[in-house]
């Protein structure tokens, strides 16, 4: 009896503790949410251009500043990159999903899944034959296979013969229209093969419950010396100075990494570069000279390198690759495999086959979501292309359970945001290569210029649903005639005008030229 008498204290003890733990999360977190919704509070918004640009030796990186209104609003940072013929975006991760749009020419992407198999996997007779034209080039000037590798010096010598085959997971050939989908974390690289530059859009989702960072945008490189992408400088002393009170030897490490940072000249490295040479030796059984080459101490090309000779590496002809996806979706798979590694990460909406919405006389609009393409399901992010003609107009709407962010592709339009004040946040003609955010709620409307009008919109939602204002879905449609009398001081007449003189659902024609 005593001992029950003992324990409850303690467990009455333990509860309350717990009850005040859970109070306190769950206050910190109202208090986030509610800081974050205040931020929604907007007066005005701007179509914008990057406002920070990156050059490298084969192209350049720019970047919209994520710390304005609209963007910490959505939670979002938006990026646009472009590489030139024969570039490498160096591999990188980030900490948050990312939904690329590619805009212009076409590449290669490679993403690199972690646990999954490295599928692609070069033959013994190609090495002969890479090995013989080796042999070929240095006695007369030969060239290599198209899908050959580099032999380098490896290892031990023990295991030269299994590492002169190479292998590696999937490589996907990426072309204008593609919309990609990355998870948090995972590596990606893309090199351009085209005749043309490489441009894509990405968006990063910062505010995804798989960034468990803070709300900054942060891109990881693997390799390079790469710049600053975001602007984020001013970040750094706030770090230093909340760093202080941390242990001796954590000072000591972060001393000898910025000393190896100085003697490069650059703060901003990629991450071999922070860890110690020898151990880092020690740990990929390399030598330290391998080592310095991976920490970029003798490199200062940043984020975009472009290639030296030939850029080879396994990959199936182009008859065979839609024949090797097929094999791979119907062969044997673990569970494991059968969720994530093979998942479908890359959907083309740019044609015009693909369209949801068809009007001969507005457009076309394609929606990408996570029936279509899975993966957005973990993303929970989702896409849509608009094409419209001259002086079409996208129906005014409001998105329901996301934010939307427009990029222009080409042409112009006439865009006018409304908030829940019925103010006008934005009224502005918005042409190719801006940028701006819709709310979620708030009503927006565009109406394309004479030169036409295209864009992507990522949405902060994988399954985003709208409400239109105008056509044959409209809410007003949807609603008794006696109602909108009442609400609108109109008769029966006007209401019936209101509601059926649209037939159109969401790309609705027009033959009336926009005055702005």
């Amino acid at each position: 009896m005593s001992f029950v008498l003992v324990v409850k204290p303690l467990a009455l003890a333990f509860s309350l503790c717990l009850l005040v733990l859970f109070h306190g999360c769950l206050a910190s977190r109202q208090q986030s949410q509610f800081s974050q919704q205040n931020v929604c509070m907007l007066n005005q918004i701007q179509a914008r251009e990057p406002d920070n640009r990156i050059e490298t030796e084969a192209g350049r990186i720019e970047s919209w500043d994520h710390n304005q209104d609209d963007f910490q609003c959505a939670g979002v940072a938006v990026q646009r990159i472009t590489i030139e013929r024969n570039g490498l975006h160096l591999p990188s991760y980030t900490n948050t999903p990312r939904l690329v749009y590619v805009v212009q020419g076409r590449g290669h992407l490679g993403m690199v899944f972690p646990g999954c198999p490295e599928t692609f996997e070069e033959s013994e007779q190609s090495v002969e034959e890479q090995q013989q034209q080796q042999w070929q080039g240095q006695q007369g000037g030969g060239h290599r296979q198209r899908h050959g590798r580099r032999q380098g010096q490896f290892g031990e010598q023990g295991q030269q013969e299994f590492e002169q085959l190479d292998r590696h997971q999937r490589v996907r050939r990426i072309k204008e229209g593609d919309v990609i989908a990355i998870p948090a974390g995972a590596t990606t690289w893309t090199h351009n093969d085209g005749d043309q530059s490489l441009v894509f859009v990405t968006l990063l989702d910062i505010g995804n419950n798989h960034n468990q960072l803070d709300q900054n945008p942060r891109r990881f490189y693997l390799a390079g010396n790469p710049q600053d992408e975001f602007n984020q400088q001013g970040q750094s002393q706030w770090w230093k100075q909340g760093q202080q009170g941390q242990s001796q030897w954590g000072q000591q490490g972060r001393q000898q990494g910025m000393s190896r940072r100085q003697q490069q000249g650059n703060n901003n490295n990629n991450i071999f570069a922070g860890f110690d040479t020898q151990l880092l030796a020690d740990a990929l059984n390399i030598d330290q000279q391998t080592v310095q080459q991976l920490q970029g101490q003798n490199d200062n090309r940043p984020q975009i390198v472009r290639v030296e000779g030939r850029f080879d590496f396994v990959e199936p002809p182009e008859s065979q690759r839609e024949e090797r996806q097929l094999q791979g979706q119907h062969g044997r798979q673990n569970g494991f495999e059968e969720v994530f590694c093979h998942m479908k990460i890359k959907q083309n909406i740019g044609k015009p086959s693909m369209a949801d919405v068809f009007s001969p006389q507005a457009g076309r609009i394609s929606t990408l979501n996570s029936f279509s393409m899975p993966i957005l399901r973990h993303l929970r992010l989702s896409a849509e292309r608009g094409f419209f003609y001259n002086n079409a107009i996208h129906s005014p709407r409001w998105n329901l359970n996301a934010h939307e962010i427009i990029y222009v592709i080409r042409g112009s339009a006439r865009v006018q945001v409304v908030n829940d004040n019925g103010e006008t946040i934005l009224d502005d003609q918005v042409r190719q290569g801006q940028l701006f955010i819709v709310p979620q709620n708030h009503a927006v409307l565009q109406k394309a210029q004479s030169n036409g009008y295209e864009y992507i919109a990522f949405k902060t939602n994988d399954n985003a649903m709208v409400n239109t204002l105008a056509g044959r879905t409209s809410v007003l449609r949807s609603l008794p005639d006696v109602v909108l009398t009442n609400a609108y001081q109109m008769d029966r007449q006007q209401a019936r005008n209101l509601k059926y003189n649209r037939q159109e659902t969401l790309a609705l024609s027009s033959s009336r030229s926009s005055q702005f």
